[in-house]
């Protein structure tokens, strides 16, 4: 009967440059989510922040399907606690790191993880000459704004007039932007589930058509990308990227999910890029796919996320908050 069902919140859309990729993500999570256990109540997010905070509150669990900031970055999560919700993915600390760019490789470099170099710039007024720059990362980058995702304000630099521009459209989407070295090789993605047991998936591989995964390729353009599953890649190579998956989800403080962005060069050399802590649930979406891979289909792997999310809530509700 309906009144047993859990009721699920499926928050999604947000104040974020990747409020469209969000709406087709929570359209396939509704989709998949198994209707005799839940009750589904979808709650968007608008463009400008506003939402009904009463139907937030009337459901039991929550599934935030926010990319980028205002929504994974830990702000939501934090209101979530407050109002005593259990949710999907990792909490506010976790998901703050993780959507951090800056922050989260030098938590990377603490812990001995591979990383490719990097520089940050705090202001559109700093100016630093590409000539600088290609002495520190060599003569070609990328230009990123520090917190978003879905590829968004990304560009690949190799000249100064380009320079100039990449900085500006980053600065339209941040107040800090990440510049980073071009690695060639191989672009592989690891998903992870799970709280203090961690599981890694098979690895996939994306073949991007143009020079790089961009947002158009990865949600636009029908042929912007090849995903090939498994990756190839000779299996000690597989072994040591699902390892270093799983120690970069311990590092950065995660829980419930997220996916593993590395490079792996020609000479096995491996690279973490990022972790994205609600990764994308769209039909071309690596998440659900590598899961798929193992056997594991997106309504099985929805059930074991919110299962992974009420677990945390009732350790986390035998807490003190009292001294007594």
């Amino acid at each position: 009967m309906a009144k047993n069902k859990l009721k699920i919140g499926v928050l999604f859309g947000g104040k974020s440059a990747e409020h469209d990729v969000s709406v087709v993500s929570a359209k396939n999570i509704i989709g998949a989510l198994d209707k005799s256990k839940y009750q589904i109540y979808p709650i968007k997010v608008h463009r400008d922040g506003s939402f009904d905070l009463k139907s937030l509150k009337k459901v039991d669990f929550v599934f935030p399907v926010l990319h980028g900031p205002y929504g994974e970055d830990g702000s939501m999560q934090g209101l979530l606690k407050i109002l005593k919700k259990p949710f999907v993915g990792p909490s506010v600390l976790g998901s703050a790191v993780g959507m951090d760019k800056d922050v989260m490789k030098r938590l990377f470099r603490d812990a001995k993880i591979p990383i490719g170099k990097f520089v940050v710039i705090r202001s559109v007024d700093e100016k630093i000459p590409f000539e600088k720059i290609q002495k520190i990362l060599g003569p070609s980058v990328f230009v990123k704004p520090a917190n978003m995702g879905s590829s968004v304000g990304i560009n690949k630099v190799e000249n100064k007039k380009d320079w100039d521009k990449a900085l500006k459209d980053a600065f339209l989407y941040d107040t800090k932007v990440i510049v980073e070295e071009t690695i060639i090789g191989q672009e592989i993605e690891c998903s992870v589930i799970g709280n203090e047991n961690i599981i890694v998936s098979a690895l996939g591989e994306i073949v991007p058509k143009n020079d790089f995964y961009s947002y158009k390729a990865k949600y636009i353009a029908k042929d912007g990308a090849a995903l090939i599953i498994p990756a190839r890649l000779p299996k000690a190579v597989t072994r040591k990227v699902q390892r270093i998956a799983a120690e970069v989800f311990k590092t950065l403080c995660c829980e419930g999910m997220g996916r593993v962005d590395f490079f792996v060069t020609k000479k096995g050399k491996i690279y973490v890029n990022e972790i994205n802590t609600i990764p994308g649930f769209t039909e071309i979406s690596m998440y659900p796919k590598l899961w798929e891979a193992d056997g594991i289909t997106t309504t099985k792997l929805l059930d074991r996320l919110i299962d992974l999310g009420l677990e945390r809530f009732e350790r986390e509700q035998n807490l003190k908050t009292i001294v007594s």
